[in-house]
């Protein structure tokens, strides 16, 4: 059976849940984590070992800085590798941000104009990374907030450039749509009828939070999946057919048993829309 097959929907494992996450036996059930937790030895890893024993793992990472103005960081790249050949990950992503500039680390995934510059340079980019893990890559569609100058591409135009010219494949996180139309003003079942379905190798639901200054909705990651997540959601598992789909939570944790219901609610949604057309 093709590993991917075999993924149902899954949790963004966190320390409390450890114990929890190790003795649960849903069906099709795998834990994401990020890799940049988990890449030195001590009590984490050994966790992580113990989990990736019982359940499939995704490591999705957020420093690789794939948008920034030069190659990611070669010894970073073979840590995670080393990290990805130990435990055999399912899944491997990263974002479509950048975060580093002259050797310093920025803590937050960063926008950048969709420039013909731009995707030459991240192809390259990608390229580099997997040729160093040998493995491809998912890319995540990003969260926007204001509006940048400088795109000779929509953002489906670039994304679809870039799975076609790397052999990267896409995640597609469905509350980053919500958020971005909401803030920038677009359609999002109209995005998510032009998100190239061959190309998506996994999807993300989360919920999001309104800034306490304004109207603009933020990707928080702290808030159970809102109604319309939910409903995009559907309609995208009905034209696409079923894909691993991950429920993330990295702030105001609730209980596991909560986070479960979550996932179960994803399940019974996969389940739904059968095999793949």
């Amino acid at each position: 059976m093709n590993k991917l097959s075999s993924l149902g929907a899954g949790l963004g494992l966190k320390a409390e849940h450890y114990e929890a996450a190790i003795d649960c036996t849903a069906p099709g059930l795998w834990f994401e984590v990020h890799p940049e937790n988990y890449m030195v030895a001590g009590p984490r890893l050994t966790w992580l070992e113990a989990i990736a024993e019982r359940h499939p793992l995704s490591l999705h990472g957020v420093s690789l800085s794939l948008a920034a103005d030069q190659l990611p960081d070669i010894d970073h790249l073979h840590r995670l590798r080393a990290l990805v050949n130990h435990v055999q990950p399912a899944l491997l992503s990263e974002h479509l941000a950048w975060s580093t500039w002259q050797g310093q680390y920025h803590p937050d995934l960063l926008p950048f104009p969709r420039s013909h510059e731009a995707l030459q340079r991240i192809v390259e980019n990608i390229h580099f990374a997997q040729d160093i893990l040998a493995r491809p890559l998912a890319i995540e569609n990003p969260s926007h907030y204001a509006h940048l100058e400088g795109h000779d591409y929509s953002e489906i135009e670039f994304l679809t450039e870039l799975a076609r010219r790397t052999g990267c494949s896409l995640l597609l996180d469905i509350n980053n749509v919500q958020v971005s139309a909401h803030n920038m003003g677009f359609d999002a079942l109209a995005y998510l009828d032009a998100f190239p379905a061959s190309f998506i190798s996994e999807i993300h639901l989360a919920g999001y939070s309104q800034d306490a200054n304004s109207s603009l909705l933020i990707d928080s990651h702290d808030t159970p999946i809102s109604a319309e997540v939910w409903a995009l959601y559907l309609h995208v598992l009905q034209r696409i057919g079923p894909r691993p789909t991950l429920i993330e939570r990295d702030d105001q944790i609730p209980s596991f048993a909560e986070l479960l219901r979550e996932r179960d609610t994803a399940q019974t949604l996969l389940d739904s829309v059968g095999e793949h057309p």
